[in-house]
């Protein structure tokens, strides 16, 4: 539309087309309408971070397509879900038998669900009064490092258990498989799952341990100061790169802070020069 007629398109206009669409591909007609809405919300978000990029004079990365094998999840933002005990039933699909890994807590607004290595999850977003935590008047300076994963400014010391070291080899082993296989066939696939199964446990394994660790943070200090560390060109580095991407810095911040936020806390980054 931009290239012929000059016209950009924008999320309600898609969404007005909607209708439409469902009468020219009876297809869409089987899935329900906000989720067809969400999508063609999640492209507008897509092309708006582009154009700022573009805007910031950054690096642009046109937004890709994402093909059935890029495409894991779809969302209900409002309504077409319901959660009865062991049943999840779903608009356009019907119920679902779930395991409910933990007591859901507030008012359910909005049900994602996603595929992950062959397995099926659905991820509620909830909406819960908070409370804010007791005081503890304490305040933490936090240096991250590879040797360790933080050093805090009273002496405390969080080991970097350097994850990677411990998966290594089957991740090797995996990719020497998968590149001697025919691709797209039948042993191909086995590998790519073995290999894909092999990644989801080197990241869970650094998110729980990022869990773990901004957990402790946040129920022993009201005030916790982290490095404003330049990650992106720290990971330039030809020989480190690999270990501060395993120590997972950002995810332990990203952690903390919420964490913080949701207990009544304060987590600030400042400059890290002369902080070790």
């Amino acid at each position: 539309m931009y290239k012929t007629r000059g016209v950009a398109i924008h999320y309600y206009g898609q969404k007005k087309e909607l209708p439409l669409l469902k009468q020219e591909v009876p297809e869409y007609k089987q899935i329900q309408s906000q989720v067809l809405q969400d999508v063609a919300g999640l492209l507008d978000k897509a092309f708006q971070a582009f154009f700022r990029r573009l805007k910031a004079k950054q690096k642009a990365g046109f937004p890709r397509f994402q093909g059935d094998n890029r495409y894991h999840s779809f969302t209900y933002p409002q309504s077409g879900f319901a959660l009865n005990g062991k049943c999840l039933k779903l608009s356009k699909i019907g119920n679902v038998r779930i395991k409910c890994h933990r007591q859901i807590e507030g008012t359910i607004k909005t049900c994602t669900i996603r595929r992950q290595n062959n397995k099926w999850y659905a991820c509620f977003s909830c909406e819960i009064d908070v409370e804010p935590a007791p005081s503890t008047g304490g305040e933490i300076g936090i240096d991250l490092g590879i040797l360790n994963l933080a050093t805090a400014s009273n002496g405390d010391l969080y080991d970097n258990h350097r994850f990677l070291k411990q998966s290594e080899k089957k991740i090797r082993y995996w990719n020497k498989i998968l590149s001697r296989r025919k691709k797209g066939s039948r042993r191909w696939h086995k590998a790519k799952q073995q290999l894909a199964k092999a990644y989801e446990q080197l990241t869970n394994r650094r998110h729980d341990r990022a869990h773990k660790v901004s957990r402790q943070l946040a129920d022993q200090y009201d005030l916790i100061a982290f490095e404003d560390l330049n990650i992106q060109d720290m990971v330039k580095h030809k020989t480190l790169s690999k270990w501060i991407l395993d120590a997972s810095w950002r995810s332990l911040v990203v952690y903390t802070t919420y964490k913080a936020e949701e207990a009544g806390k304060c987590v600030i980054q400042v400059n890290p020069q002369n902080t070790s």
